[in-house]
Formats: structure tokens, C-alpha cells, sequence
């Protein structure tokens, strides 16, 4: 059974002052207005979709034949069941809490969503603009155990992990220990079964303009990680499935795993740490996220949803335990061989603090936010609808704006958005990887700002004579 979190009130940071604040927006609505379309997906296992239009590629742990179904259409307001009725009472009108009505109304919508799409459980949190926030489960971590979702549940964030990496690497390049214009091939450490142009910078490690092939497509890996699901890989291992470069450095944009593996080694590189530590010292401990981890090198930090295959499009499919008994979702094998393109995990909670405080500023500061978002005119040109900055994506929901990132893994799919203009926040994690997550964003989205009414038309002019009635038959219904 779903349950309702109650209301609770964030910790509320020092505000940034009004220049900082002034430019991180500024810079934020200018550049997703750039942007037309927008990109609300990744590809091969963290796959990629556009909201609202079917898309998606095979998973890993399923053939072409068996692989998961394109994500479902949006919902629209008019295939959105009606909201719950209550039937009126005799007793003199009570004045209803607008803030009690807002969360049974979100409650209500997060619970439709989620039986639509099939999945087994669902955790979301929503910030608001006055630092409030609601937290909302549905359904169930543990199908077998009949283990419900709470707002500790952590999910696989998938590819929700580059947002951590790309702050890191960011945060070295304020530093002056990394500059975006580095080739990434001298940053690498020795002995590695790839061979990097020279021309490849990290830069275009970021923003997915190597050129580089992603491992996770190749169909030979699938088999690879199934054979031992509890297996450690090292980035070695991952590596050796690279293919044939896309195209040549800096010229076209192609999504790839393997940008953001070649990323986490360059930082452990030129930190001496690992990954795991650079995240959790620069990100996780200053930003209180105590539910949050680098899965399969820091022990969980909260329990753990359970993720699940589901083959087919019908919401009665049975879904397919994926856990391996080594506490890493959804398996240790391919959690490891993501590496820092989508090894972390966490709770819907801490989600959507991370996104707030990311692409409101409070990470990278005014310059460094900047440098995030300054790179998404070039990557459009090069695939159009797609609008992906250094590890961010900018996506129009409904005409919102917004800043974040989707996260696709067999057994688990998120999105986390975050919209500068209405000053809103929302992280949804789901335990299944058939269906877009960003469709309940979108739906609790027109719940927190519902969309305007029409125009009424206008009355007629005073003294005008009233239409004749019309004689032509009524058009059929």
C-alpha cells in the first residue's frame, strides 16, 4: 500500500547572494530558451528515449527479442484518470488544508502512474519554491518479500551518477588541476585495452563529442555480465568491449558509457583517490546526503529496492528479480563495469537536494555553474532535439524548462528535473526499466503547476442581434 510522507521542512542553506543568484538563473533560463527541444534520456542500457514518444534501446540481461519495451506516451490530460471525489456532507463546509489537498492530489497521481506503467514501486520527492518538500512511495522494494516502498528506499540512480562526476571534474578544472582542453589520452593510467585519439579532450569526454563507442552496446558484454553477476569488473574489463570509433573527435555527438568510465579514471589519476572518495568528500558529505553511495566500493547507506526486468508492454507482466545477494543493484557486475557513468545509488530525498543545489549553485559556485551549462548550443547543432551540456540535460516539459538528468539501468529508471523558472524540484526512482520515468515527472508537474485554462471567448458587442440558429444537421459526435 502506498504511503504519504508527512509534510517536513528541508534545512534551508545560507542563501547565495542576489549577483550569484542573479547570474546562475540568468544563465540557466538563457540557455535552455536556446535550446528548442529537449533530451530526456540516455542510450544502450542507461537508454535513450524522447518524453513522450517511443524509443529506447535493448537492455543488458535481455536479447533483441526479449529486450524491455519503449517507453509508454506521456500522459495527457485528457487519458489521466479523474482525481478522487469526495462526497459532500451535510455538516457546515470546513475550509480544506490547500497544502493537504496538493499532496492527496499528488499522491493520488504518483499511485495512477505508477500502476499505468507497470512498475512495481516508485519513490519521488518534490522541493518546493518556499523550501518545503514532500516525499510521496508507491508500491513495492521487494516483490517477493511484499517489502513496500518507504522514503529511505534507495534506487539506482543509473546515469543520474555522471551529474556526481562531471561536478568533480569541474570543480578540478576551478582548481587548475584539469583544463576542458586537456587530451584526455596523457590523463589516462597506463595499460588500458583502448587507445585514445590524442585529439580527444575531456571536454569532449563531458559532453559526449569524442566520437568514442559505448561498451554497453556492444551485444557481446551482455552475456559476459550474466555469466557471473556477482563478479567485480575493472574498468579494463569494461574497456575491452569498446568498438570502432562513431566518428572523429569533436564532430558529431554520440551518448556513451564510455566518456564517463574514462572520466572517473582520469580524476583517480590526477587526485591519487579513488572516485568514491572524491564524490563523497566534495559532494555527499557537504551536502548532508548520508543516503546516498558509490555502490560496490562504500557499504549501502540505506535499504536497497530490488530491481526488476519486465518483458512485454502489459502492466500485468511479471516482473523479473534481478538482485544477486551481494547488496549492489541491480547486480554487482554491472554496477562495477559502469564506473563513474552510473555506479551510485540513493534515495529520492537526497536526489533532488543534489539537483537543487547543483543547478542552483550552490556546488559550483556562479563561474562554475556557468561553465555546466555552457555547452549545449554546440552538442544541438550536432544531433537536433538533443540538449546536453558537461553531464546535464536541458528538456522543455509541458513548456517548463528544466536542468537534470534520466537514468536508465536494467531494473531501474529515474529522472530528476529541476525548473529555474517555477523554482521547483522533482526526483522520481522507479524499480523498472520498461518505462520513461520523466511521464510521472510530467504528470506531477501540471499537479504542482497546473497548466493555464483557455481564454474564454469574448462577449459580443452590446446591441448585436444574437446568431441565427443553425439549420445544417449537428455533426456527428
Amino acid at each position: 500500500m502506498a504511503r504519504l510522507a508527512a509534510l517536513r521542512r528541508i534545512p534551508r542553506r545560507p542563501r547565495p547572494t542576489a549577483p550569484r543568484r542573479t547570474v546562475i538563473v540568468t544563465t540557466a533560463v538563457v540557455g535552455i530558451a536556446l535550446l528548442g527541444t529537449g533530451w530526456a534520456g540516455a542510450a544502450g542500457w542507461f537508454g535513450r528515449t524522447t518524453v513522450g514518444a517511443p524509443g529506447g534501446s535493448p537492455q543488458p540481461g535481455a536479447s533483441a527479442s526479449t529486450a524491455a519495451a519503449a517507453a509508454s506516451p506521456a500522459p495527457t490530460g485528457s487519458s489521466q484518470s479523474p482525481l478522487p471525489s469526495f462526497s459532500p456532507s451535510s455538516s457546515p463546509p470546513i475550509a480544506a488544508d490547500p497544502r493537504a489537498v496538493l499532496e492527496a492530489r499528488l499522491q493520488a497521481t504518483l499511485d495512477r502512474a505508477r500502476v499505468k506503467l507497470g512498475a512495481p514501486g516508485a519513490s519521488v520527492t518534490i522541493l518546493f519554491p518556499d523550501g518545503t518538500a514532500w516525499s510521496g512511495v508507491s508500491g513495492l522494494a521487494n516483490v517477493a518479500g511484499g517489502t513496500p516502498v518507504t522514503p529511505d528506499t534507495a534506487f539506482a540512480f543509473a546515469s543520474m551518477s555522471k551529474t556526481f562526476t562531471s561536478a568533480v571534474v569541474l570543480e578540478l578544472v576551478d582548481e587548475g588541476r584539469l583544463r576542458l582542453s586537456d587530451s584526455a589520452a596523457g590523463l589516462l593510467p597506463p595499460g588500458l585495452p583502448i587507445t585514445l585519439d590524442r585529439r580527444i579532450t575531456v571536454a569532449m569526454l563531458l559532453d559526449h563529442t569524442s566520437g568514442l563507442a559505448d561498451y554497453f552496446l556492444n551485444p557481446k558484454i551482455d552475456a559476459a555480465l550474466q555469466r557471473a553477476p556477482t563478479r567485480t569488473w575493472t574498468a579494463s574489463d569494461a574497456l575491452r568491449f569498446v568498438g570502432k570509433r562513431l566518428s572523429p573527435p569533436g564532430k558529431a555527438w554520440h551518448y556513451a558509457n564510455t566518456n564517463y568510465l574514462l572520466l572517473g579514471l582520469i580524476v583517480e589519476r590526477v587526485t591519487g583517490r579513488s572516485l568514491a572518495a572524491e564524490i563523497r568528500d566534495r559532494l555527499l558529505a557537504p551536502l548532508a546526503l548520508g543516503s546516498t553511495w558509490y555502490q560496490a566500493v562504500e557499504e549501502p547507506r540505506t535499504s536497497l529496492a530490488h530491481g526488476y526486468r519486465l518483458v512485454g508492454t502489459k502492466t500485468t507482466a511479471k516482473p523479473i528479480d534481478l538482485a544477486d545477494g551481494s547488496g549492489v543493484a541491480p547486480f554487482r557486475s554491472v554496477v562495477t563495469a559502469a564506473g563513474g557513468a552510473g555506479s551510485i545509488a540513493g534515495t529520492s530525498d537526497d536526489l533532488a537536494r543534489w539537483a537543487r543545489a547543483l543547478y542552483g549553485g550552490d556546488v559550483l559556485g556562479p563561474a562554475g555553474t556557468g561553465l555546466l551549462l555552457s555547452d549545449f548550443n554546440k552538442t544541438t547543432g550536432y544531433l537536433p532535439g538533443v540538449s546536453y551540456g558537461y553531464g546535464v540535460q536541458a528538456l522543455s516539459i509541458d513548456g517548463h524548462p528544466s536542468l537534470g538528468h534520466s537514468g536508465r539501468l536494467l531494473g531501474f529508471r529515474g529522472a530528476v528535473r529541476h525548473f529555474p523558472i517555477e523554482g521547483v524540484t522533482i526526483a522520481v526512482l522507479t524499480n523498472q526499466s520498461r518505462a520513461d520515468a520523466d511521464t510521472i515527472v510530467r504528470a506531477l508537474m501540471r499537479v504542482v503547476v497546473p497548466p493555464p485554462a483557455p481564454p474564454a471567448s469574448p462577449p459580443p458587442p452590446s446591441g448585436s442581434p444574437a446568431p441565427a440558429a443553425s439549420t445544417s444537421p449537428s455533426p456527428p459526435a
